[in-house]
């Protein structure tokens, strides 16, 4: 939000543990769900708001269960094998029909001799030679649903084999929880629609369209508006409107205590504010409100922030509405292997990427930030770290929260390490031949990957690094950190990697020497990053000192995050792939081919799965794509790099 001088901030004042601000805003809520009508074929996954009573019996009738011939079950008495007896068709003593499967006992018939056991023996005349039991092969009236029976209670949601049921019962309509109204109302004047011309300072609005979907999943009914502006008489306006036809009302953004966000003293004008801030991160900046008697939910306008609050608040207030108390979320006990901070006095929900690696689930934290989304898609899960903990410890057990199928998380490669760009089309050439493989990357440097793989935290690393003395790539290191009795080194990709430069070369910054110039301003990657290590070896070549750089120490964990920062003008200068420069239409200057490569352990390369990978680097597909990156050439891509 931009500032206005002449509005003060609001402070939070009422703000509570996520506990708290659930207790007052949805538990003591004055909910009465609501009922209506609906067809049997319109109902998959609705709520019952009442129990249903078959109105029928079923089967309604007497009927085969089988096919074969319907017989009285005394006529049948005495018969063997060596004493078998004929029957006629029709006759009223020793007389038999033919049945099929489904159809009516004829009233005098109680049991069906399987057409497998009975012999023709002449026209209207047949033979068997085993005696039928009273009722066997007959599907009795009621024998499925008694009429009057319950046969589905109260707050049930409906399933597809409900469906059948109900209908089988006589039912063509039934009373289901009316689905809450939602009003999502986006604020801000930054906001434009999506497919909307760009505009320095312009947000595509997403948000309401992340909540809705949410909504639907749930079982709500949503409604989106169109973005308010920045305006305390709008967010009136809207709001009255909103309340007139919705069960709740939903705000995104405006909730913090800026000078722009005018949300809460809206709501607390227009009602009362029960809580503002809730102790948890992401998603402090909620706020929720009752006004004439309907719960009004401010979400945060960073989209983490949304989700964590939407899930953890708006998910069971909607279920308090159908009448049903929310679901827990699925759960699964892994291993942290790295330490993870956090601050007393905040609940924090960490996302994490889960593999199961061995026989054992490791959660790799991802970052951290509230406003990153594409954090969300990548999550497995998340871990909450309680308001008296100052963070998990490396190696700790954590217990994560699902958001993903357990099935998908079980066929996930872990891939942690360099961060390479052609590891997207890694993942398409695996998944056209085995759709239920995923690959997760966690991009934390070359170095990090090897120690991780070390340490039994990964199925594969990916690595860059360039020995100084020898000058060859990743075996070295591989040797020093993991030994290569237990690893294989598999070779993906030759990359070219240089300077980054803003477009024109406004600098005229030709090579390394021109990075201890007082105009240059540069970023860098994390220590331990392949890209770093080559900077650093280039250096000691050119004789210059690291602290001379501007910028130096500013540091990024990916090629396209470095990129990104020359070409909105944050720096002048990075170092990186020529790839991540031509994608944001950047100048490069080359300085090195690197050997990008994919470290497997022993056993996991041996493995069925490990196979796979080493068959989708091999194949056509993943060459060609690799191939049109610019400066990539996969043309080895999958063979074994030997050890000199």
């Amino acid at each position: 939000m931009s500032q206005s001088h002449g509005m003060s901030r609001v402070r939070f004042l009422e703000k509570r543990s996520l506990r708290e601000a659930l207790e007052v805003f949805v538990e003591r809520a004055e909910i009465v769900p609501k009922a209506e009508r609906v067809t049997v074929e319109a109902s998959l996954g609705r709520v019952l708001a009442e129990p249903v009573f078959a109105k029928i019996s079923v089967p309604h009738y007497h009927a085969a269960a089988m096919d074969g011939i319907a017989v009285r079950a005394e006529d049948t008495f005495g018969t063997s094998e060596s004493h078998p007896i004929r029957l006629e068709l029709g006759a009223e003593k020793r007389g038999f029909s033919f049945v099929d499967t489904g159809q009516p006992l004829p009233p005098w018939a109680d049991a069906v001799v399987m057409i497998e056991q009975v012999v023709e023996v002449g026209p209207g005349e047949v033979e068997i030679r085993q005696a039928a039991t009273p009722w066997q092969h007959v599907r009795l009236v009621g024998e499925d649903i008694v009429a009057s029976e319950l046969l589905l209670p109260r707050g049930h949601r409906i399933r597809p084999c409900d469906v059948g049921a109900l209908l089988a019962a006589g039912h063509l309509d039934v009373p289901v929880v009316r689905k809450p109204r939602v009003a999502i109302i986006p604020t801000g004047s930054e906001l434009i629609e999506p497919g909307a011309p760009l505009f320095p300072g312009a947000i595509i609005e997403f948000n309401s369209r992340m909540i809705s979907a949410f909504l639907v999943e749930w079982g709500a009914d949503p409604h989106r508006y169109a973005p308010v502006a920045d305006d305390r008489e709008a967010l009136r306006s809207v709001l009255q409107e909103s309340l007139k036809d919705h069960d709740i009302v939903v705000f995104i953004a405006g909730s913090s205590a800026g000078e722009r966000d005018h949300t809460v003293e809206t709501l607390r004008e227009a009602g009362e504010v029960l809580v503002h801030g809730i102790d948890i991160m992401p998603g402090k900046p909620a706020i929720c409100a009752r006004v004439a008697s309907k719960p009004v939910l401010g979400l945060p306008g960073y989209p983490v922030s949304a989700a964590i609050v939407a899930l953890q608040v708006l998910r069971p207030l909607v279920f308090r509405h159908l009448g049903v108390a929310a679901p827990p979320l699925p759960h699964v006990n892994a291993i942290s292997p790295r330490k993870i901070p956090s601050k007393l006095g905040i609940e924090e929900f960490v996302r994490v990427t889960l593999g199961v690696v061995g026989r054992k689930v490791v959660a790799l934290p991802l970052p951290r930030g509230a406003g990153a989304i594409s954090t969300l898609v990548r999550a497995d899960g998340f871990l909450r770290i309680p308001t008296d903990s100052e963070g998990v410890q490396a190696g700790e057990k954590v217990r994560v929260e699902l958001l993903r199928d357990w099935a998908e998380i079980e066929n996930t490669i872990l891939v942690t390490g360099s961060h390479d760009l052609a590891l997207g089309f890694l993942e398409d050439a695996l998944k056209r031949v085995h759709p239920e493989l995923r690959l997760a990357c966690s991009n934390v440097g070359s170095l990090a990957g090897l120690t991780a793989l070390a340490r039994g935290e990964t199925h594969v690393a990916g690595t860059h690094l360039l020995d100084p003395s020898s000058g060859t790539y990743n075996l070295a290191d591989v040797d020093r950190v993991i030994g290569r009795k237990s690893v294989v080194v598999v070779r993906m990709a030759v990359r070219e990697q240089g300077l980054i430069l803003a477009r024109g070369n406004p600098k005229q910054i030709r090579g390394v020497r021109d990075l201890v110039r007082p105009d240059v301003r540069f970023v860098n990657r994390q220590p331990g990053a392949g890209t770093r290590v080559l900077l650093d070896v280039l250096l000691r070549k050119e004789g210059l000192d690291p602290g001379n750089i501007r910028g130096y120490e500013r540091e990024e964990f990916s090629h396209m995050a470095v990129a990104v920062s020359v070409a909105s003008g944050l720096a002048d200068c990075a170092m990186g792939l020529r790839t991540a420069a031509a994608a944001l239409g950047l100048d490069f200057v080359p300085l090195e081919r690197e050997e990008y490569d994919l470290v497997f352990r022993r056993d996991f390369y041996r493995s069925e799965r490990g196979r796979w990978v080493i068959e989708a680097l091999r194949s056509e597909t993943f060459r060609q794509l690799a191939g049109q990156l610019d400066g990539y050439d996969a043309s080895m891509a999958g063979t074994l790099k030997p050890w000199s």
